[in-house]
């Protein structure tokens, strides 16, 4: 059974003065916000164009009316602007897709800041790719005061992306014919991701970690260190969670915005217990307090989560301290994929590490050659025959030649 339609008026401040929007649901479900004009804010009678609040209700009331008759049950492009397509865009990522809120608010800050001062009041059937295009240069020529580029490609990419995914859902809930914002049709600037990352030598960790005050923030160094864990998996962490038998740790979920979720690849996953980490975590199952298997491993002197911004501040703090490269936490993660692709098959550390895809993985084969690759290579080069030579001997001898060849 559809839905009752309703609505109601909004008055929203632009730069231009205060505008009236009509807000309404349709017998579908979908949400639509549509421009009805400026609002007449001073006494007597408005002027032609203009809306009082008694007007607007007017118009909205006539406009439900309409559509529960079903005259305009099925809105057509002229019922729709960008700021309502934003909306349907933004509501479809968190009840359809379901979405991560932090996903959302992503979208959220790019429609908020950026999109909506540039198309929010306009048909978003009128919106054409150059236009996009424009918009997209428009970035490109931001600066700050000391004249560097206010924006990264990577910034101006994920633009359009949003703007791609707003008209392309349009384009179902509208039936709109183009989507002016496909690759298609708006060239996006070039994004080169250099797979370089800057990771700490054993040595340097076990330091930096020696260096950290607080017990449970120093086992935290070591074990993202030498488990790979993400950032917020370490914080999610629960005794229950830690095998000191079968020398794991089971990754069962992560902790951001907060609260705990699933790990980012949706799957639980186990990573390798070193001795070192297994002596570090033991020490902190021996305090007075919250040792119990649901209780987190990593937590504040309350049983509550780390915060992310202390734990960072900490970190930068040990860093200097004993002189180590500036990195960042989530480079230990790095680090031990640098050092695990030497020691096991990569198809394994993608399963440590919670890759999704194996050429994820293989940025740490290309980042650290291993450490006996030279010297293999090196005892081929130096053998006193080719393997040209050598093998077209072989053939030589089948064939009933002689073996030497000029």
């Amino acid at each position: 059974m559809s839905a009752r339609v309703t609505g109601h008026v909004s008055l929203k401040q632009r730069q231009r003065g205060s505008v009236w929007y009509l807000k309404y649901r349709l017998a579908d479900g979908r949400q639509v916000q549509k421009l009805l004009g400026p609002a007449w804010t001073e006494h007597g009678r408005p002027s032609a164009g203009y809306y009082t609040r008694k007007m607007a209700e007017e118009k909205l009331q006539a406009k439900l009316t309409d559509l529960r008759r079903g005259t305009i049950e099925n809105t057509t492009r002229a019922d729709a602007t960008f700021a309502d397509a934003a909306a349907e865009f933004l509501r479809y990522i968190r009840d359809d897709r379901e979405r991560e809120a932090s996903t959302l608010n992503d979208y959220r800050g790019v429609i908020n800041q950026y999109l909506l001062p540039r198309f929010g009041d306009r048909d978003i059937a009128s919106i054409t790719a150059d236009e996009i295009e424009a918009y997209r240069d428009e970035l490109k020529k931001m600066t700050r005061p000391d004249g560097s580029r206010r924006l990264s490609n990577r910034t101006i990419v994920r633009h359009l992306v949003v703007l791609n995914a707003i008209f392309k859902r349009a384009s179902r809930v509208w039936k709109l014919p183009t989507n002016p914002a496909s690759g298609e049709l708006v060239d996006r600037p070039p994004v080169r991701y250099s797979g370089e990352f800057r990771t700490l030598t054993p040595d340097e960790v076990r330091a930096v970690a020696a260096a950290m005050t607080v017990p449970e923030e120093a086992a935290l160094v070591l074990t993202a260190a030498f488990t790979g864990l993400r950032l917020g998996e370490l914080l999610a962490l629960r005794w229950a969670d830690i095998d000191f038998v079968l020398h794991r740790v089971h990754v069962r979920r992560s902790y951001a915005n907060g609260r705990e979720k699933a790990p980012k690849s949706g799957k639980v996953r186990s990573s390798v217990l070193v001795d070192e980490v297994a002596g570090a975590l033991d020490g902190l199952s021996r305090r007075d307090w919250f040792t119990e298997p649901g209780d987190l491993v990593f937590c504040s002197r309350l049983g509550d989560h780390l915060s992310h911004g202390m734990l960072r501040r900490r970190f930068y703090e040990a860093l200097d301290n004993v002189g180590a490269p500036r990195v960042r936490l989530h480079d230990l993660r790095h680090g031990f994929g640098t050092l695990a692709v030497q020691a096991f098959p990569i198809t394994d550390v993608q399963g440590y590490l919670g890759h999704a895809h194996i050429s994820t993985t293989m940025r740490y084969v290309h980042h650290t050659p291993g450490a006996n690759d030279a010297a293999r290579l090196q005892a081929v080069l130096s053998q006193d025959v080719s393997p040209t030579v050598s093998r077209t001997a072989a053939i030589g001898a089948q064939l009933g030649t002689p073996e030497s060849v000029e």
